[in-house]
């Protein structure tokens, strides 16, 4: 009497490889690492430690940024206000400081608080009146560039008088270490790890973008769990806000456009599907050093800005690609 077997083919643990994005997970890290002999070899400056470090710290807000929207992008939705909308946390943070003369901690969590509410209005807007994410986003993130105008009447916000605010970002914990901002975004990088894989959050994240009408129909809020999601995406935005302000002591209201299509961009080459249901922080994490890798090997290169801005781009188109590819074979 014959027996049956359980096992796997190899055909079927190759197909089930790439269809959880693991592959693409692998093959970021490997371009990564490609990235790093390649300019390494270009340039002898590439591996001093200040240049590392210069990468570290232009990757923590990209990254954070990333982190964020990664929960969204995962539940198959977009979000294109994460860069104006750090824009205007950094702006509310030096109002709440500089204007309104609050202690430094409270700045900080009125900055935050405010990633958060457009987070909410754009889950809001998302979930209860049904608006497609691309055009809700699109809409908070013009909403967010007019606000920051005006409400610092177009001026930067100094933090020149208020003592240590750029040490939030610039300084070390211990002499020599690596900066503030590294840590917070390796603290972020935790953070929302345990968020998606040890919480209800990250269960609902997941089976919302895997099939969101099965979810609904099992008696799981829908809406509600959406807005949620969204509101952290916002806190995200906010503590990126709060460390771009500090690393350049002032809050900057024309800044941010373009932020959002960076992070994106490292979410995807991090092997999170555009179509959602699949996705890893730590993946995005890689895709975010990958990103800040590439755009500093171009400078160091001396490669003019619109050539680094093409090459950006054909990365963007090849990440894309991929996660077309794996959608076929899932």
């Amino acid at each position: 009497m014959s027996t049956l077997t359980s096992n796997p083919t190899a055909s079927d643990q190759k197909k089930r490889l790439v269809s959880s994005g693991a592959l693409q997970q692998i093959l970021a890290f490997a371009s990564l690492i490609i990235l790093v002999i390649f300019f390494s070899i270009a340039s002898k400056n590439f591996l001093q430690w200040s240049n590392i470090e210069g990468i570290l710290l232009s990757t923590t807000v990209i990254g954070i940024l990333a982190l964020g929207t990664t929960f969204v992008i995962i539940t198959g939705g977009i979000d294109l206000s994460i860069g104006t909308g750090m824009t205007l946390t950094s702006v509310m943070t030096g109002v709440f400081i500089v204007f309104l003369g609050l202690p430094v901690i409270l700045g900080i969590i009125g900055g935050i608080v405010t990633g958060a509410l457009i987070g909410f209005i754009s889950g809001f807007s998302v979930s209860i009146l049904r608006i497609p994410p691309f055009i809700a986003t699109l809409a908070m993130m013009m909403i967010a560039e007019g606000l920051s105008l005006v409400i610092s009447g177009a001026s930067p916000i100094y933090f020149s008088d208020v003592g240590g605010f750029n040490n939030i970002a610039l300084g070390s914990i211990f002499p020599g270490s690596i900066p503030n901002a590294v840590l917070i975004f390796f603290l972020m990088v935790l953070i929302g790890w345990i968020l998606l894989s040890k919480t209800i959050i990250g269960r609902y994240t997941f089976s919302i973008g895997s099939n969101e009408e099965a979810t609904r129909l099992s008696g799981i809020n829908v809406k509600k769990w959406k807005m949620i999601i969204y509101t952290i995406a916002g806190c995200f935005t906010g503590v990126a806000g709060v460390i771009m302000a500090s690393r350049l002591n002032s809050a900057q209201p024309a800044l941010g456009m373009g932020y959002e299509l960076e992070a994106i961009a490292a979410v995807v080459i991090g092997g999170t599907s555009l179509s959602g249901g699949k996705g890893s922080l730590i993946g995005t994490m890689i895709g975010a050093l990958i990103m800040s890798v590439l755009t500093n090997g171009l400078r160091i290169m001396s490669i003019p800005q619109e050539w680094q801005t093409v090459v950006i781009g054909f990365v963007i188109l090849l990440a894309v690609y991929f996660d077309m590819l794996r959608k076929k074979d899932r």
